[in-house]
């Protein structure tokens, strides 16, 4: 018998929405502290509103994995929508840092909910011999979202003001609301049958097989979101020679270019082999990083980078949810998350911290400490991880 190509038109709009959500939050995001300064707030608490989503997110990760594997994703999904909704409208008529602070909370309630219910029903939907790949896919669609969103935010910003520039952002969660609709699919959660008796149904705030996997990825992410935070400084104070602007572009076009030469391997090849792969990636992008002195260097740090923490983030998500019953992925994917959005709220810290405490030439050295840290934490669950290997 032929097999039917697993992108239907369910698996595609899903791709879509996936999109639109991570574009939403992230059309906001690079001007956030800026606009909450014009309306008043002090430099110190423009930061605490900029980060209000994502401590609302972290909080309540443990709670969307639950609600995800109890509940209609598709439910859930146009739930969060409707959070991101009103966050990106309240952005545009905010006017003092108390609703900035309510519109930042609702956009992390929002985001939470689309990030776990989105990645949990497209693997729903995905043959399992097949994870991988179709989550590398998955993972590509959040990446072209964080690459495409700050760069046109800042563009509209810079021609039309903070508001109008915030009417994108009202456009994509719109979007992806629709899109969700559109979706035959429900979601519904898998019920096995010892879950039907009530004594063997137990509530877990996280689900330890994949704790060490989110750690893992955590790491990874560090020195990739102190990047995002300082390069551009790191290259003003040092006088460097090299268009720092294109940087993240051309890390997103490897990153294309990785994740569909690569996405057949996904299912195939041990976690391990591309654990090593991305360690070593991470350390040549690290050196190039520090020897920043021509746009090949730069050229080779953004390749260091994706084929790092931007292959990474795929083989882990996609071995969380393999190593896992089928009945507990959307906790595995909250789980997962929680490594991502520590990377994501640590990673700018850690730089701020190194800034100060070490020479900025140092900058760099210093974040290979995270190498030997993964090694660790990959030997110490090794067995689990590659079991995945036979899949």
């Amino acid at each position: 018998m032929t097999k039917p190509h697993f992108y239907n038109h369910n698996i595609i709009l899903i791709l879509a929405a996936s999109f639109c959500y991570i574009a939403s939050a992230m059309f906001i995001n690079p001007l956030i502290t800026g606009f909450s300064k014009g309306i008043g707030c002090t430099t110190l608490m423009a930061g605490v509103v900029a980060g209000a989503m994502n401590i609302t997110s972290l909080f309540l990760r443990p709670l969307s994995g639950q609600l995800t594997d109890r509940y209609s994703k598709k439910l859930l999904a146009s739930l969060g929508g409707i959070c991101l909704l009103i966050a990106t409208i309240g952005y545009m008529i905010a006017s003092n840092t108390a609703w900035m602070m309510v519109f930042r909370i609702i956009n992390g309630v929002g985001y939470v909910l689309c990030s776990v219910c989105m990645a949990t029903w497209m693997a729903s939907l995905l043959p399992r011999e097949k994870l991988g790949s179709g989550m590398g896919i998955y993972g590509l669609m959040n990446a072209l979202g964080i690459a495409i969103a700050p760069a046109l935010s800042i563009a509209l910003y810079q021609q039309f003001g903070y508001r109008k520039a915030f009417s994108a952002a009202v456009i994509c969660s719109a979007l992806m609301i629709i899109l969700v609709q559109l979706v035959g699919d429900k979601g519904a959660p898998m019920v096995t049958k010892a879950e039907r008796q009530p004594v063997q149904h137990k509530a877990h705030l996280i689900q330890p097989k994949v704790f060490p996997l989110a750690m893992i990825l955590m790491l990874f992410a560090l020195p990739y979101f102190a990047t995002q935070a300082y390069i551009v400084s790191y290259v003003e104070t040092l006088h460097l020679p090299v268009a720092v602007g294109s940087f993240f572009p051309i890390y997103a076009v490897f990153l294309i270019i990785l994740r569909l030469s690569l996405r057949s391997l996904f299912d195939t090849v041990a976690f391990g082999k591309f654990l090593y792969v991305s360690l070593i990636s991470t350390l040549i992008g690290l050196i190039a990083l520090t020897r920043l002195t021509n746009n090949v260097w730069l050229c080779l740090a953004a390749l260091g980078v994706a084929g790092g923490y931007g292959l990474m983030y795929s083989i882990c998500q996609a071995t969380s949810l393999l190593i896992v019953p089928e009945n507990e992925q959307g906790l595995a994917n909250s789980t997962f998350y929680i490594g991502m959005d520590l990377g994501m709220s640590l990673g700018p810290m850690l730089g701020g911290a190194l800034k100060s405490v070490f020479p900025l030439h140092l900058f760099y050295p210093v974040m290979l400490v995270t190498l030997p840290l993964i090694w660790v934490i990959y030997m110490m669950n090794r067995k689990s991880f590659n079991i995945v290997a036979a899949r």
